[in-house]
């Protein structure tokens, strides 16, 4: 894949960009399989281009033209409308988006003078083409021209949000949330399931790969003799829906509130009464539960699991874990301090082709 924003220096978050696709995914199977002794099956290729369903699109240049993509060095706009890692539909809600802000005179945030109201919008497309849009304002000043603007604007949203960000901070988005549409939910549609994705969620952009490490995760567990798991930091229940089966009792744990929510929903519609969801600490809930389950998956974030929780796993006595990272290398850092837990098998999913990010997925056995 070919970029013209990559070829003219004005973006360089894909990293490899113009490299050979297979010669990613070889380097990045290589660098795993370095970390992790396992058996290794073949990497999970993704699509080269138009993978990428959630665009975090910073504003910079004026109300009347306004950039959607990224700042610069010194903090001006840098529109990136024809991003080719983002689907097609993202791509073709750039324009609308950009003739909201002009008519909702919503005036982008200026990181240098510290001014303006409109810091970042946030787009994320379902695989019905649905979309979810939050924008990330300073303050809710501009919050009734927003309200006033947004059923002129041509595109198929079925969830809008504002969200405040007053600190001058270098964040993606603030703790309140505003809705401003009934729907307070996008249904995303992966591997027969569908999941219900909350305005502050966490997801996989790249809904192939998703599907491909729910599928996976499943395959694994399907090979098990086991009747009892927990998915660990499960979000939306990805994870744990995918284990769903007659026979096994699944629990997710979420610190987030809404997510569980979410997962629940999720369950409820998809007749799972096996499955049931529980907010709180993944490690805490783990320590306390005075026992564990015949199957435990966890997939934390970059940063790993908590030492506590590799501790725990190690001394429960757990015969089974599947251990989904977005960090190879916390990954092997959490590996080494639970010895007893052998890897067994292990697998790359590309998540972000065209960067040097790995999505790794691997399989442990006491």
């Amino acid at each position: 894949m070919q970029c013209s924003y990559f070829d003219a220096g004005l973006c360089r978050s894909c990293s490899l960009m113009g490299e050979p696709y297979d010669l990613q995914l070889a380097e990045k199977q290589r660098y795993c399989a370095s970390l992790v002794d396992a058996h290794w099956l073949p990497a999970r290729a993704s699509a080269e281009r138009d993978f990428r369903s959630k665009a975090k699109f910073a504003i910079g240049g004026t109300t009347d033209a306004p950039t959607l993509g990224i700042l610069d060095r010194e903090y001006r706009g840098v529109d990136l409308e024809e991003c080719g890692v983002h689907t097609p539909g993202i791509r073709a809600a750039v324009p609308e988006l950009r003739r909201l802000i002009t008519a909702a005179g919503l005036t982008p945030y200026n990181v240098a003078a510290r001014e303006g109201e409109l810091k970042n919008i946030l787009v994320t497309e379902n695989p019905d083409g649905e979309l979810m849009v939050r924008f990330v304002l300073r303050s809710d000043a501009l919050l009734p021209a927003l309200r006033d603007a947004l059923p002129g604007l041509d595109l198929p949203v079925r969830v809008a949000s504002a969200n405040l960000l007053p600190a001058h901070v270098a964040l993606l988005e603030g703790e309140e949330e505003i809705l401003l549409t009934e729907a307070g939910t996008l249904p995303m549609r992966i591997g027969g399931l569908t999941l219900h994705l909350g305005v502050r969620s966490f997801f996989q952009t790249n809904l192939e790969i998703a599907a491909a490490l729910y599928a996976q995760a499943a395959e694994w567990a399907g090979g098990l003799p086991i009747r009892s798991a927990w998915d660990l930091y499960c979000g939306v229940g990805g994870f744990a829906l995918a284990l769903a089966r007659p026979g096994v009792e699944v629990l997710g744990v979420e610190t987030s509130v809404d997510a569980v929510a979410s997962a629940a929903r999720s369950a409820a519609d998809a007749r799972l009464e096996s499955v049931a969801f529980e907010s709180g600490d993944a490690t805490a809930f783990a320590v306390r539960a005075g026992g564990h389950p015949d199957l435990v998956v966890v997939n934390p974030p970059r940063r790993g699991l908590d030492a506590e929780l590799c501790d725990w796993l190690e001394r429960s006595g757990v015969p089974n874990v599947i251990y989904s990272s977005c960090n190879p290398t916390t990954l092997a850092r959490d590996l080494a301090r639970m010895p007893a837990l052998r890897p067994v098998e292990g697998r790359v999913f590309d998540m972000f082709p065209q960067t040097t990010h790995a999505e790794v997925m691997v399989r442990l056995e006491r």
